[in-house]
């Protein structure tokens, strides 16, 4: 006769603690997804075992935290979005900018993130534009979408007026001089913004 072992389901507190330890952050909404009461959460940090960073974020109080944190948390709160402009530039260790919002591009037809943990600036992107050179990093446990640096070259060009066309040209002549890319590997996410003729001047100026 076959006997099976009966296994009690783990407390909600640990659940919860487990999940923010593999993940970096647990979100309110996904406690509620796992038929949880966010009560467990205000008790937790009651007792120091997380803090809240921001509106239904939690995490461990000695997490990992790293320099890309922002990005985290950003993603953790829009995960459908991908993180652009200069804030991938920043990722890339690109340039001089240090942007105290994180850059989002969202669908056009997607809702507008609410409260997040860190401010947020979105683009709205559409068809390839959106899809093209989307990478997964996975940051402090967390996936985090970000741009290629290639798209991330051409979206800056294509949104000039918005960061500034002097961060765009600075961005390029780094990736060129350092390396990083060459203006073949810069040309289908050139033609995917639809920046070709914008770029060809600044192109032949730095490249031989």
């Amino acid at each position: 006769m076959t006997t099976f072992r009966h296994v009690a389901p783990r407390p909600p507190r640990n659940a919860i603690l487990e999940v923010a330890t593999k993940k970096g952050v647990v979100l309110a909404r996904d406690v509620l997804r796992r038929g949880l009461h966010t009560q467990t959460l205000t008790r937790l940090v009651a007792e120091g075992m997380l803090e809240r960073v921001g509106r239904g974020v939690y995490r461990r109080p000695d997490a990992d935290i790293t320099e890309h944190h922002s990005l985290v948390l950003a993603a953790a709160a829009v995960p459908h979005g991908v993180v652009c402009l200069t804030s991938a530039l920043v990722f890339h260790g690109i340039g001089t900018q240090l942007p105290h919002e994180v850059w989002l591009a969202l669908d056009r037809r997607a809702r507008k993130p609410g409260t997040t943990a860190v401010p947020v600036n979105v683009v709205r992107f559409s068809g390839a534009a959106l899809t093209f050179g989307v990478e997964t990093h996975r940051l402090e446990g967390q996936p985090v979408r970000v741009y290629s640096l290639a798209k991330t070259l051409a979206d800056c060009f294509k949104y000039r007026n918005k960061i500034g066309i002097d961060v765009a040209v600075e961005a390029l002549r780094e990736s060129i001089a350092e390396g990083r890319l060459t203006p073949a590997e810069l040309g289908p996410a050139a033609r995917v913004c639809r920046v070709e003729r914008v770029l060809r001047p600044y192109l032949e100026a730095l490249t031989p």
